[in-house]
């Protein structure tokens, strides 16, 4: 008898979330998953930037940090000191990055940057639910949610949690290792009845800073094999730049700070494309 009054009171808990969840996102015009099938391809780096990219044209963007054995969206957004407040009411501040984009990761409630999250799937479910549904984001035009790698726990708890999900975009190398395993994010995109808004292939060439020769230097066309299979827009080709790396592990924009830059115009090239994807 026990143990149904628990599993009673559990159900009560997670449909209340959900009300609350429906209430937060009602305020948010388009919640896009960034989305990889394979670590390393530069995923975070496309989210921090889409979020730059997208409030340089003056929207509102928010961005939740999904990849909780792995939270960089901080670091690279420059707010590694930031703190999450909390309210009378145990509503959560997220903490505001460049240009008023409003983070949220569970980078802000460990103790070290190096301490490890050791969860199961549940703890996640619990996290995501809690995190989507106590959090002041307010009214935003663009959510944002970048993914760890794969299809597993928190790719599920993001599709079945937000309602009127935008859509996913996929973040892909060249390699046919990488587009194969990026291959099967589309496809439980699909599985899951989740638009694919496009594909963004990362790393595609490099371009010699003092001839100005494009080199390759990762073999195949992942991004327009990605494309062709599953009828997807090839969103755009990012380059090899050192820069980026160094931007990332600085917390500083190329966007901002070079906005004439080769990257910064791919990037708001990729941006346009995206809001002509929804309509915007």
């Amino acid at each position: 008898m026990e143990a149904k009054v628990d599993r009673s009171e559990a159900r009560k808990v997670i449909e209340e979330r959900k009300r609350k969840i429906s209430e937060v996102m009602r305020e948010i015009r388009y919640k896009i998953g960034v989305i990889s099938g394979k670590g390393g391809v530069g995923k975070s780096m496309v989210t921090a930037n889409l979020a730059v990219a997208l409030a340089l044209k003056k929207y509102k963007v928010g961005i939740v940090d999904s990849d909780y054995h792995g939270p960089s969206i901080p670091k690279m957004l420059g707010v590694e000191d930031g703190k999450v407040y909390v309210t009378a009411d145990k509503k959560l501040v997220p903490v505001e990055g460049p240009l008023g984009i409003k983070i949220m990761s569970i980078f802000f409630f460990l103790p070290d940057p190096t301490t490890a999250v050791v969860w199961r799937g549940p703890m996640k479910f619990h996290f995501m639910q809690e995190i989507l549904s106590s959090t002041l984001f307010g009214e935003l035009d663009f959510l944002l949610f970048d993914l760890p790698p794969g299809t597993g726990d928190e790719a599920i708890n993001l599709v079945q949690s937000v309602p009127d999900l935008t859509g996913l975009i996929a973040v892909t190398q060249p390699t046919e290792v990488s587009a194969l395993a990026v291959a099967k994010a589309i496809d439980f995109a699909i599985k899951a009845n989740v638009r694919v808004l496009g594909v963004i292939e990362n790393m595609s060439y490099f371009i010699c800073p003092k001839c100005g020769s494009k080199y390759t230097i990762l073999s195949g066309n992942g991004g327009e094999y990605l494309s062709r299979k599953y009828g997807v827009p090839l969103l755009g080709k990012i380059p090899i730049e050192p820069r980026i790396a160094e931007s990332g592990d600085s917390g500083y924009s190329i966007l901002i700070q070079d906005p004439k830059s080769k990257f910064s115009e791919i990037f708001m090239d990729i941006v346009n494309k995206i809001l002509r994807e929804i309509g915007e």
